[in-house]
């Protein structure tokens, strides 16, 4: 069914959210946004796989970047959506609601209806957010289409209750392995047994105490996990391999390099192979247009502890913030659900902000 982006952002966010675009899945809703998008004639269309760019060319004097990615985890039963009150406030419950379609839905409501606005905006919907960053649409668009990400000030869509969130945590993933030798588990003294061998990795996590690190005014929490373990062969057999997956989240004032350094130091003496790594985000607070915004939609600026595609845009020298409906505590909750007051605030912040900067 074709996207009515006449419709109000609730009922965008309904049928945004009611076709399904788990990571690797997102044809389907890349299609309709550009089929929604391609008639607009304020709008400059760019496709690239499926990610989905727009843009003005008005000839502003600055140009802003919203964007928001339209993939979600996998479903469990919470497709479609439904819509639900709690103590008499009404949710859009179902996958995506949070993470992060509510956001997109206001973007996609904007694109459509500021044919005018004070600055100049383009607009990413990108695929792949959701699992290993080289897959992101993003990093794929970085290659082919760089001059797209130009811009003065960027926002992401991210879930964050309606306030701005500054910047963004590191996120490095890692696996620390032993090794051992097999044998028969009747014979276990003959060889030497790998997950035994993790006792220390696991009293290692157990004992630390991650950091809470203040950068440009906010407090980020970090955190050091095991996020999963594996070995063994048989039910009969010593195990000569155990793996133990570990997520460490690093605030934004340590460089990639030293989240490295910080998590090879931690597990010394085991092996340790680096699977996964994107640098955080400062604040970026500072700058003109992220001041002007802030002050525009209101509220205490807080630390974003995820990791959000402001990071890419910080890379390339532009301030970015997170700001969209949805509470981040209950992305890719099983109960994801998203209040319609937020959708429709976060909708007024922008477009004051876009119409009248």
């Amino acid at each position: 069914m074709p996207l009515d982006l006449t419709a109000s952002s609730p009922d965008i966010t309904r049928a945004i959210c009611d076709i399904p675009s788990v990571s690797d899945d997102e044809r389907t809703l890349a299609d309709a946004v550009e089929a929604a998008i391609a008639p607009l004639a304020h709008l400059e269309l760019h496709r690239d796989g499926d990610t989905i760019v727009a843009r003005t060319n008005l000839g502003r004097a600055q140009r802003v970047v919203i964007a928001g990615h339209i993939d979600t985890v996998p479903i469990n039963a919470n497709v479609p959506t439904r819509d639900i009150e709690i103590d008499g406030e009404a949710f859009i419950w179902g996958r995506g609601t949070v993470d992060m379609k509510a956001g997109v839905a206001v973007q996609l409501k904007l694109a459509a209806e500021l044919t005018n606005p004070a600055v100049d905006i383009t607009w990413i919907w990108y695929d792949h957010e959701e699992v290993a960053a080289e897959l992101s649409g993003l990093t794929r668009l970085a290659a082919t289409r760089p001059d797209l990400f130009a811009g003065d000030f960027a926002i992401l869509g991210e879930p964050t209750a309606g306030v701005v969130e500054g910047g963004c945590n590191g996120t490095l993933r890692a696996m620390v392995r032993t090794h051992g030798v097999r044998s028969h588990s009747a014979r276990a003294w003959i060889g030497e047994n790998a997950i035994h061998a993790a006792a220390p990795i696991l009293a290692r996590l157990a004992e630390y105490r991650p950091r809470t690190i203040a950068v440009d005014g906010l407090e980020y929490r970090e955190g050091l996990n095991a996020v999963a373990i594996t070995g063994g062969v048989a039910g009969n057999v010593i195990p000569d391999l155990c793996e133990v997956e570990v997520n460490f989240r690093f605030a934004p004032s340590r460089s990639e390099d030293d989240a490295v350094a910080h998590v090879r130091a931690l597990f010394s003496g085991f092996e340790v192979e680096i699977t996964d790594l994107s640098g955080g985000a400062r604040p970026g607070l500072d700058a003109p247009l992220a001041q002007d915004f802030v002050r525009a939609v209101g509220g205490t600026p807080k630390p974003k502890y995820g990791w959000t595609d402001v990071a890419r845009f910080s890379k390339l020298g532009v301030p970015a913030v997170n700001y969209g409906p949805g509470d981040p505590l209950l992305a890719h909750h099983d109960e994801e659900r998203v209040a319609v007051s937020q959708i429709e605030e976060v909708e007024r912040g922008l477009r004051a902000w876009l119409t009248t900067l």
